[in-house]
């Protein structure tokens, strides 16, 4: 007889499971063969060089996202960003050397101050012009000035001419009683080719002289007084002075040398006139040379003043 049946229940029974090696082994084969399927596909379409990395298929090790995974198209190449290049270090800078001082330049010398004499190289005798007529005074000292600058001569017809030529250059202004007026002499000398004499207005007497001095210095030509508070005309051809007043300004002009058209006549007020390039001192001056004052009217620029005819251009003798 058959024995007794087990009726204990078991649990279903597991198939055998693999061993951990086994599973390594088997999950290398599935990436040998990817590998394989791999290579395949790229020697038949030649998408990849043989030069190529894995690199190039997978992206660079631990990338990811789109770049990662871009592989170029057929015939073309992949872009390769150049690492950028550092800036070259500059050499370093080299001072520039040190300017060199130029030293101040030294001033001339001042010249000693010593009196002075001057005078125009003339002949007095030979330029001079004698007042054909009492009031002419003015005609015959433009002549003696256009004789200096050799234009014209010293005959009595010239002055004459001169003289009656006054309307041309007179104004009321420089001469209220239609005479000769220093602005008058002044154009009727450039009319006659001697242009640059200016009617110049100073305070004092000194400084009269001392303008006059500097300008004969400056040009070489000679100056004009006027004389007799106004009413007279001297032609001043050179001065006497404590020093030089074109380097000292406060050079005291102790004369001047004077061409007088008066002479050789006598006023029975101003006395006795004197030769032609007389030297008249400072007493002399004192009592010829006077502040202006004409009995026709005012003058509201010149009265109390002294006026002098002076140079302002360079000697330039005639023909």
């Amino acid at each position: 007889m058959p024995g007794p049946i087990d009726q204990r229940s078991f649990p279903p029974r597991m198939p055998p499971q693999p061993s951990r090696r086994r599973r390594i082994l088997r999950r290398l084969g599935a990436f040998a063969l990817v590998l394989a399927l791999i290579g395949a596909v790229a020697v038949g379409t030649d998408t990849l060089g043989v030069g190529d990395s894995w690199e190039r298929l997978v992206g660079p090790a631990g990338s990811s996202g789109p770049e990662a995974a871009a592989i170029p198209s057929s015939g073309q190449s992949a872009a390769v960003t150049p690492s950028p290049t550092a800036a070259p270090t500059p050499p370093p800078a080299v001072p520039s050397p040190a300017p060199t001082p130029r030293p101040m330049p030294t001033p001339p010398p001042t010249p000693a101050r010593v009196p002075v004499d001057v005078t125009l190289r003339i002949d007095p005798e030979s330029v001079f012009a004698h007042e054909l007529v009492k009031t002419w005074c003015a005609p015959a000292g433009i002549q003696i000035v256009l004789a200096i600058h050799r234009r014209g001569d010293t005959s009595d017809a010239f002055q004459r001419e001169i003289a009656g030529r006054v309307h041309e250059f007179e104004s009321y202004d420089d001469s209220h009683n239609g005479g000769w007026g220093p602005a008058a002499m002044a154009d009727a000398l450039g009319d006659y080719g001697v242009p640059g004499y200016e009617v110049r207005i100073y305070p004092t007497r000194g400084e009269a002289l001392r303008g006059a001095a500097v300008a004969i210095d400056g040009t070489a030509a000679p100056a004009v007084l006027l004389a007799w508070r106004g009413a007279h005309t001297w032609v001043m051809s050179g001065y006497r002075a404590d020093a030089d007043p074109g380097i000292f300004p406060d050079a005291t002009v102790s004369g001047a040398y004077i061409l007088d058209p008066w002479y050789p006549s006598v006023s029975s007020i101003w006395g006795q006139s004197d030769p032609p390039g007389a030297f008249q001192d400072e007493a002399e001056m004192v009592r010829n040379f006077l502040p202006w004052k004409r009995p026709e009217g005012k003058y509201p620029d010149r009265d109390g003043k002294f006026i002098v005819l002076v140079p302002t251009l360079p000697l330039e003798l005639g023909g």
